[in-house]
């Protein structure tokens, strides 16, 4: 099959098919070899915007230095500089930012919000998060699990936590287009959404995946190659719903119990930023407020060596590099 993605946004993994995601982790691999050798790959010319509503290390340093390496110009906006939504409609400043730029990141709230960008733009649209979906960051994620295991197709990853969040959700969507088994090892009052998990299930019936809601840590460990967990809050959540949070998600916390119910030669997989230690304000005043020194993965975890966090967020910069030679060449 020949992939073409010319043109194309990336708003969330549902709207590509499995061989078009493959052939984007296939290119990221690519651009990791030459950056790693220090070959040049700039590619590309012209210019992107990045469009900020939320903040971020790792999705903006990803954009920006995958850009630079491909010989594209970035331009930052957060709310502060920019009329989006306060003086000027959403539709309206995308008819401006594609007259100027080649290419739209997105950061931020509703998912229909950088729908509405992708469809006035005329130029590719980049989703770098929103509440429901975050696909730049799971296309590192299968870079990662594939750099380790050799494979993607017939791996388990379960994941562990609040699993309606954006990251759990593409996580789904990712495993079932590339025929991983995913787990969603939570309380029930924090599955997946049900509807996405029905879509999630028949895309999986033709991959050879599957996917399984567990609230049974036990159960959601057994037979994992991969632990996967995120924050107990999202970016964006009321400050006041950590206590029944914490309360909720206490059980499931990965420590070295956990890892040692899955495979021996399982990985831990977390998206950052991680409160895995008090090193953060946050973390100290959650710390104040409820005792935890660690949330939701232990400090002797997450610096193990099944630990490939690290590995991850590398990899948002090569895979970021894929999306925007495949969308712009």
């Amino acid at each position: 099959m020949t992939v073409n993605l010319h043109g194309r946004s990336l708003l969330k993994l549902l709207d590509y098919s499995s061989e078009e995601i493959r052939y984007l982790l296939e290119l990221s691999a690519g651009f990791k070899e030459q950056k790693r050798a220090g070959r040049t790959h700039r590619v590309l010319s012209g210019n992107i915007v990045l469009l900020f509503e939320k903040t971020s290390t790792r999705t903006r340093c990803a954009f920006e230095v995958a850009a630079a390496d491909l010989g594209l110009g970035v331009v930052f906006l957060d709310p502060a500089s920019s009329q989006m939504g306060n003086k000027e409609s959403i539709a309206d400043t995308a008819r401006v930012l594609g007259r100027m730029f080649e290419g739209i990141e997105y950061r931020g709230f509703a998912q229909r919000r950088v729908e509405e960008i992708a469809r006035y733009a005329g130029v590719p649209v980049y989703n770098g998060l929103t509440d429901e979906f975050h696909p730049t960051q799971v296309l590192a994620d299968m870079l990662s699990i594939q750099e380790v295991f050799g494979r993607l197709q017939g791996v388990h990853l379960t994941y562990f936590g609040d699993a309606r969040n954006n990251t759990a959700h593409s996580l789904m969507v990712g495993c079932a287009k590339l025929g991983l088994h995913f787990t969603a090892c939570s309380p029930q009052c924090l599955s997946p959404d049900p509807s996405l998990v029905e879509q999630c299930r028949l895309i999986a019936q033709q991959t050879g995946g599957s996917i399984t809601l567990t609230s049974d840590r036990a159960e959601g460990a057994r037979g994992a190659d991969v632990i996967y967990t995120d924050i107990w809050v999202s970016m964006g959540e009321s400050y006041d719903v950590w206590e029944d949070r914490i309360q909720l998600l206490l059980p499931y916390r990965v420590d070295s119990e956990l890892m040692g119910m899955a495979k021996s030669n399982a990985v831990f997989m977390h998206c950052l930023p991680s409160f895995h230690d008090l090193e953060t304000s946050v973390a100290q005043d959650i710390h104040n407020k409820f005792g935890l020194e660690e949330m939701e993965v232990t400090d002797q975890v997450f610096l193990s060596k099944q630990s490939i966090v690290f590995d991850e967020a590398e990899n948002r910069m090569h895979t970021i590099k894929a999306v925007m030679v495949a969308t712009l060449s």
